[in-house]
């Protein structure tokens, strides 16, 4: 006897709900009808507002559903579902909440196209960097060999390692002024060399 009065608030409360489900009238399921065809207007017309949105960001048309789609996702969360016939009125909250769903919509996406592009588009600028560095370097070493003296060759050499003009003065065993005066003169040689 215990078990059925337990259970019997559940099944109350199923033939509770399924009463409440089904329209009491035969008026009411005309107007349930009605609403339903409302919204699905409204939807067809929100989805061409979309189109006409993404066709003029110059969003790419294969986004455009998956566009569209999330705006409605975010209309669903803020408006309810009878209301968005409201939503192409020309004042109204519905209509900012669609229009501000919009312009998330697009702009998220032109983000995501900015970047991917970016990144697709661009190959590891060091590697390039490093590769014309290397190129250039190889053009002064060959116009070094023709044009500067040994001495001058090296102190170059020393100055594209890094090395500062104290260092080259230690390890060359020349005061720190012949260094400079023959870099200088290095330097200017390869100028008239290669710009001459």
């Amino acid at each position: 006897m215990k078990r059925t009065m337990m259970k019997r608030p559940y099944v109350m409360a199923v033939v509770l709900g399924t009463a409440l489900a089904v329209p009491a009238a035969a008026g009411q399921a005309a107007a349930t009808g009605q609403t339903a065809q409302t919204t699905e207007k409204a939807i067809d017309h929100m989805s061409r507002y979309c189109s006409t949105c993404w066709r003029n960001a110059r969003l790419p048309m294969d986004c455009w559903s998956d566009c569209t789609q999330e705006v409605f996702r975010r209309l669903l969360e803020r408006v309810p579902a009878d209301a968005w016939n409201r939503s192409l009125r020309p004042e109204g909250d519905e209509r900012r909440e669609f229009l501000r769903a919009i312009d998330t919509v697009k702009k998220r996406t032109q983000r995501a196209r900015k970047y991917s592009a970016a990144i697709d588009g661009v190959a590891d600028p060091r590697e390039a960097s490093r590769s014309e560095l290397r190129e250039e370097r190889e053009i002064v070493r060959r116009a070094a060999v023709e044009v500067l003296s040994p001495r001058q060759q090296r102190i170059l050499q020393l100055s594209f390692e890094g090395w500062t003009v104290q260092e080259m003065s230690e390890e060359l065993r020349l005061s720190a002024e012949r260094i400079s005066d023959e870099k200088y003169k290095a330097i200017r040689k390869l100028q008239n060399h290669l710009l001459g």
